[in-house]
């Protein structure tokens, strides 16, 4: 087990996220601006180690991961399940050539959830992924994100996989406007 899951990962979890990624020699991130990415972002963006880029649409960061791969780097991308929607044909992509992906997804539409806009897709979206290959996993836990980024990470970059890890909207808390 990875030393960042022993600790409180209650309130501190994006943090020892951070480390598990640095870990798993996670060198470049592609984001769109997510309130529930919030600290990982702003960590990874202060990292002079890791080449980040912010994304004008989601599926951007999916080509972009493929060619950070051919690149020699292991990347993230980073988005909110309304942006899954948007990356459906485009995840063609990893899935054909066997390209490894690794995206977190925080996810919307669920728990306490107030925008009637997001819930249809934050419904859909494990079912959207997982037709069209990738492999889902999910966490509700702060140590449950950590521990599943552990081994996710090892899926996709060490197997070729393809892998979204659902943040539950219940981990990130109410949005507020």
């Amino acid at each position: 087990m990875n030393t960042a899951t022993q600790r409180d990962l209650s309130l501190d979890w994006p943090d020892a996220l951070y480390e598990t990624l640095k870990s798993a020699n996670v060198a470049h991130m592609s984001y769109v601006p997510d309130a529930g990415h919030t600290t990982l972002i702003n960590l990874l963006n202060a990292d002079p180690d890791v080449t980040t880029n912010v994304l004008t649409t989601e599926e951007e960061g999916i080509a972009i991961a493929s060619g950070a791969w051919l690149g020699g780097m292991r990347s993230v991308v980073l988005m909110q399940s309304s942006g899954v929607g948007n990356c459906i044909n485009m995840l063609s992509l990893p899935i054909q050539t066997r390209t490894p992906l690794f995206m977190l997804v925080t996810m919307r539409g669920e728990w306490n959830e107030f925008n009637p806009w997001q819930v249809p897709m934050g419904q859909a979206t494990q079912a959207a992924l997982e037709a069209i290959g990738v492999n889902v996993l999910r966490a509700d836990t702060g140590r449950d994100l950590v521990e599943i980024t552990e081994q996710a990470a090892a899926m996709a970059y060490d197997a070729d996989g393809q892998i979204a890890i659902l943040i539950s909207q219940r981990l990130l808390g109410k949005k507020k406007w």
